[in-house]
């Protein structure tokens, strides 16, 4: 520990006495200052021992000593000496009853010890404490070097916790506690999680300091990793401020964790090619291959029924345009929801994040594989990773409709979710999945699940602009022909229509004779050369209405 008064004045060789302050002799001493000055106080940092003679002080002056030693105490400093035998015989009753008066520790320096000795005193018992500590530090880092070898993050947060005597947990990318020391500590780390997302939106390094409920505890938290993106994040709660000793365990347990993360970021990146690898495979149709390629790995995935995830970015300004056309709300996804608050402009980086920590929370097996502008995921069905990636989809879809997100050019979040499927059919299951992109993409939505496709409807498909376009030109010389006041052909072709060729039923609709339909309908097929009599014809001319109608 620091030098402290006490400790000055049991030194043997420097026969300090105390005058006053007897109750306040534990303090730390950070130096030894001399000054004659009238007022030292614009010197003075604060944790400091002054010593002087009084050679500029009128030290009878009660007054003037009250003033002196109370702009003293203002500034920090600690304790005073008073040399005696040079300037006065003995301490002045007066700058005794202020320090008293103050709580100033008053030491008595006698004639024969120097100044200079208090200071090499002082000044040796900081380098012997700072050494006590850069050796504790060593240690505590060949211990949390040993145990994170032989026990990984786990191990290492339990030396941790001891050395700092307190506890440490260790947080993933999304914000989740992965492991704490004690055990008990999980239930306080978990309370931190919005403090973790925070630290999460500074670019690493970063950290702050956070106070427990009531002065629970004083806990520090540091981004690990060395991108712009933090990879995990530490917390480590003590009862007070860490001492030198402490912050060299925590500042080596840093290092060890970002290296643990930096080289799970290489893994990753290797078993991210494994993934690729085998995502060719099974869309080629070579599952036995596939599944021979996966190994432990992604094997387990393919033991059972998965989905397909394919997602892609697109920007801003498109996605609105899309959503305005079907009637959608669709604004930036920034400063929405906490779960997607950081994605640091890559919202597939955020979903891979998300759905690769769910599944690691829960023990699933999980493929992720950015494909260029696209991300493909193949994740247990009903499983954690599913869950979460639907999840995130659905807070993406929720910032969208705040309205204080409107405007911007961020990039937008669309993915396709595919029907489960098996190793077999993947190429089918990557196939659906792409389809209900493409339509979560036309719709202006954030996800589409192509269960949703075959039970909802086909008409929200016509919306497309190449669909809009086509029926415009089919019907664009019926249009022209009503514009004349010559009759009502489109009307009463779609009357026609929807009562499947029925004359009199579609006649009374329309509240005219069903000779007079009769006529119209062989206007409508002298006018567009085509034949009514064709199913074919009945039907692109059923959905060319449907899809004008929408507009």
């Amino acid at each position: 520990m620091p030098p402290t008064l006490a400790s000055l004045v049991h030194h043997s060789a420097l026969k300090l006495t105390v005058r006053a302050g007897e109750d306040r002799l534990d303090v730390p001493v950070r130096w030894a200052h001399v000054s004659e000055l009238a007022d030292p106080v614009p010197y003075m940092e604060g944790g400091e021992l002054l010593l002087i003679t009084a050679l500029k002080l009128d030290a009878e002056d009660r007054e003037a000593m009250r003033r002196y030693v109370k702009r003293l105490v203002g500034s920090g400093v600690v304790g005073l000496g008073f040399a005696v035998g040079v300037n006065y015989e003995q301490i002045p009753e007066a700058l005794v009853e202020a320090a008293e008066q103050e709580g100033l520790p008053l030491l008595e320096v006698p004639r024969r010890t120097p100044f200079l000795a208090i200071s090499k005193a002082v000044s040796a018992a900081i380098a012997a404490d700072q050494y006590r500590a850069v050796t504790a530090g060593f240690a505590a880092q060949r211990e949390l070097t040993k145990q994170a070898l032989n026990a990984g993050p786990e191990g290492l947060l339990g030396a941790l916790a001891a050395q700092v005597d307190g506890w440490a947990a260790l947080y993933d990318a999304s914000g989740a506690v992965v492991a704490a020391a004690p055990e008990w500590a999980g239930r306080r780390a978990a309370r931190l999680t919005a403090d973790v997302e925070r630290l999460r939106e500074r670019p690493a390094p970063a950290s702050s300091v956070v106070g427990g409920p009531d002065h629970e505890d004083r806990v520090e938290l540091h981004s690990l990793g060395t991108g712009r993106r933090p990879r995990a994040a530490l917390a480590v709660g003590t009862a007070a401020a860490l001492g030198t000793a402490e912050r060299y365990a925590v500042h080596s347990a840093i290092a060890l964790l970002t290296l643990t993360t930096e080289r799970s970021r290489s893994l990753y990146e290797a078993e991210q090619r494994i993934g690729a690898a085998v995502l060719r495979m099974l869309l080629a149709g070579e599952p036995d291959h596939a599944r021979a390629v996966a190994g432990d790995l992604y094997g387990g995935l393919l033991d059972a029924p998965f989905r397909v995830i394919v997602a892609e970015s697109v920007s801003g300004s498109a996605a609105r345009a899309h959503a305005d056309a079907h009637g959608h709300v669709a604004t930036s996804v920034s400063g929405g929801a906490a779960l997607v608050a950081d994605t640091g402009g890559d919202p597939l980086g955020g979903l891979a994040e998300g759905v690769e920590a769910a599944a690691a929370r829960s023990g699933e097996a999980v493929l992720v594989v950015p494909e260029g502008e696209r991300l493909v995921v193949l994740a247990a069905d009903g499983g954690a990773a599913v869950a979460a990636g639907t999840q995130y989809a659905a807070a993406v879809e929720a910032a969208r409709a705040a309205p204080e997100q409107a405007g911007g050019d961020e990039e937008e979040l669309v993915v396709g979710l595919s029907a489960p499927a098996g190793p077999i059919a993947a190429a089918a299951a990557y196939k659906q999945a792409e389809q209900a992109l493409s339509v979560a993409r036309r719709r202006g939505r954030v996800l589409v699940e192509h269960e949703q496709l075959a039970a909802g409807s086909v008409l929200p498909l016509l919306a497309d602009d190449a669909v809009k376009a086509f029926a415009d030109g089919l019907l664009r010389a019926l249009h022209e022909h009503d514009a004349t006041g010559r009759g009502d052909l489109v009307a009463s072709l779609r009357a026609w229509l929807s009562r499947h060729g029925q004359w009199d039923a579609a006649a009374a609709d329309l509240g005219v004779h069903r000779h007079t339909l009769r006529y119209r309908m062989r206007r409508v097929e002298e006018i567009l050369g085509r034949s009514l009599d064709d199913p074919d014809v009945r039907m692109e001319l059923w959905l060319a209405l449907k899809a004008t109608s929408t507009e």
